[in-house]
């Protein structure tokens, strides 16, 4: 017999949803706008060898309405599978779904909640993507994908392969939220446990009808978890309100910290402002086991450039009239760049060895400059001499997850729990030698998803993982160091000053490829003033310059930028070429904005044009700034 739909609902804040137990298809009426789960979809999970299995297929169902002091909503309660999944095991299977109305806020929270840890389930895909079916240019979705991303709804170009599989808290999602716009009226869906999430994506072949829902895995091999998801509707919004509501929100949870605020425990951190970014390194080599490793072309497997050359080259750039520079070198260790880590500390020898980068940490502090030093501590390298499988991260199966990608060949991960301890070891060693660098970079914990350890000397889940890396951040401010990494990070925001980039999505993928949206700096319309972002500086074409976004995003400028690994990264090498004295001229407004708006919010960001091809940001203390990339021109307006 077919269930009666169950509904819950504040008339006061003008939200109201309805449930149907059968299908499990659920409708939200907020502001005169009617949000349905998407036709065809049904709550459900996959079991390990991939098999779909309903919600609905439970045995035991039930579903009742909850109230309590904080608002009212219904509980669905699903239990034993053994008949869908036709194994004895599956009558453990028990869990429950949360969907209710927050009476203080208005807000629609949905849960789910495992009533037993069960191994049967590898993935559980809800709540549901939203309907968004009209091909209209003035509906949207906002992604979080890396700096940000505005998809229009008549988009001709879909999205594909999405880093990380859409992972929250990696590159594939800086920040734990994405949200839809009809016109004006929208929502905001905030992933509350984002560790063991992520979310996908549909759309049309031709990229038209984005549909976004949710993904959850288990932590250590289970699913023991509770999982929460925010929803916020308006009736009137638009991307920069979003923003801002979730800039609030952040600053709520404490994770908003200002570079202002930072600034006052790290002043060094006001020295960093408006510099020209220099990424170089010292020693490169490649590991015969490394997939990099070119057998037949010896000679491109290593390279040594010493540390007095790289003072000679300081020293020209101030003769050309550079200012305030941020050396960040890379390979500056015996083993070179990405090698042996984490013991990480012996001054490569061939270089000039630790008076050599002594003489350069020296050169650099007389000039005003500072002194960035590359470091890793999850690629676990076997070439490492302490290397011991009893620090790697295990899995729960007891394997250990590896692969011999990087130059320093085969690695696993160390577990994050180790990673503070291995830090401290290594800063205590390189003081020993004279070394006080500024910064630290520490690279990868911001771009890549948290690590899972089943040893029981070191168990660690994945939200573990987070905080083991924010604790290295947190030390390395503590002891006058910058704190950076890869990329930028929601959960990484307490502490981390800077980072290696922040770019659009489209400046990773090789020059000419069709973009999938519009770039838009959602991260930095919420995060803007609390973290340094270097951006890279290629005049791809006649028709395109990266000059133009860091002007938009008043970011630091990439005067020079070498590779570590070709075409990777956005190390592209079909650009147009620019000597150093066109380079330095480049740089020189860009610093400029960055040293004044470093410490400003960016307030707003709009398209002046409808072709997109004019957009403009606005900064707290007035200043805006207009770039044109179809004309490639750009104007600063201050207040």
């Amino acid at each position: 017999m077919k269930s009666t739909p169950l509904s819950c609902e504040l008339p006061e804040a003008d939200i109201s949803f309805k449930l149907d137990p059968d299908t499990g298809e659920l409708t939200i009426f907020s502001y005169g706008e009617q949000w349905t789960w998407t036709a065809g979809y049904k709550p459900h999970f996959v079991t390990p060898d991939g098999r779909q299995i309903d919600f609905t297929e439970a045995r035991v169902q039930t579903c009742e309405t909850r109230q309590d002091g904080l608002g009212v909503g219904l509980s669905c309660h699903y239990r034993d599978f053994a008949a869908a999944i036709n194994e004895p095991s599956g009558r453990d299977i028990a869990f429950e779904t949360l969907i209710w109305l927050e009476s203080a806020t208005g807000e629609l929270h949905m849960e789910w909640i495992p009533l037993t840890a069960c191994p049967e389930i590898a993935t559980v895909y809800w709540p549901g993507p939203l309907a968004f079916d009209q091909v209209r240019g003035d509906w949207y979705t906002l992604l979080n994908l890396r700096q940000g991303l505005l998809i229009p709804n008549n988009w001709p170009t879909p999205l594909t392969d999405l880093p990380f599989n859409g992972r929250f808290n990696t590159a594939a999602s800086y920040m734990p939220w994405f949200a839809q716009v009809r016109a004006r009226a929208g929502y905001l869906m905030i992933c509350q446990t984002p560790a063991n999430a992520g979310y996908t994506i549909k759309q049309e072949t031709d990229g038209s009808r984005t549909r976004v829902g949710l993904w959850l895995e288990p932590s250590l091999g289970l699913m023991r978890e509770r999982y929460r998801f925010l929803y916020r509707f308006w009736p009137d919004c638009d991307y920069n309100s979003i923003c801002k509501n979730y800039r609030l929100y952040a600053r709520e949870q404490g994770r908003l910290r200002t570079l202002a605020e930072k600034s006052e425990q790290l002043p060094l951190i006001r020295q960093l402002a408006g510099s020209l970014v220099l990424h170089k390194g010292i020693k490169q080599r490649v590991d015969p086991s490394s997939s990099f490793y070119d057998p037949e072309h010896p000679e491109k497997n290593g390279c040594l450039t010493s540390f007095s050359q790289r003072c000679e080259e300081l020293e020209q750039l101030h003769r050309l009239g550079a200012e305030k520079l941020l050396l960040h070198l890379d390979g500056w260790a015996q083993p070179g760049y990405d090698n042996g880590h984490p013991d990480y500390y012996e001054v490569c020898q061939e270089a000039g060895g630790p008076a050599g980068l002594r003489q350069l940490q020296d050169t650099l502090r007389r000039h005003g400059d500072a002194l960035i030093l590359h470091e890793q501590y999850r690629d676990y390298y076997h070439t490492a001499p302490t290397f011991t499988l009893e620090d790697a991260c295990q899995n729960p199966d007891g394997s250990y997850p590896g692969h011999h990608f990087w130059a320093g060949g085969e690695q696993n991960y160390l577990c994050t729990s180790l990673a503070p301890l291995y830090l401290q070891r290594n800063q205590s060693r390189l003081r020993a030698q004279g070394i006080y660098q500024e910064g630290s970079y520490l690279d990868v914990f911001t771009c890549n998803e948290g690590d899972e350890c089943a040893n029981p000397h070191h168990r660690m889940t994945r939200q573990d993982s987070y905080r083991y890396r924010l604790d290295c951040f947190n030390w390395l401010l503590a002891h006058g160091i910058a704190p950076g990494s890869e990329e930028v990070n929601d959960w990484a925001m307490p502490a981390q000053v800077f980072c290696h980039y922040a770019p659009y999505e489209h400046m990773l993928q090789a020059p000419g490829t069709a973009a999938a949206g519009r770039p838009l700096p959602l991260f930095n319309l919420v995060y803007h003033d609390c973290v340094l972002q270097p951006w890279m500086m290629d005049r791809l074409s006649e028709q395109e310059d990266h000059l133009l976004y860091a002007l938009l995003n008043a970011g630091l400028p990439y005067l020079e930028r070498d590779p570590a690994y070709s075409n990777i990264d956005g190390s592209f090498e079909d650009k147009l070429p620019l000597d150093l004295p066109q380079q330095l001229e480049r740089c020189r407004p860009v610093a400029r904005l960055n040293q004044r708006l470093a410490f400003q919010e960016m307030l707003k960001h709009e398209f002046t044009a409808a072709d997109f091809s004019r957009e403009r940001t606005t900064f707290a203390d007035g200043t805006s700034v207009e770039i044109d990339t179809k004309q490639q021109t750009w104007q600063i307006s201050e207040a």
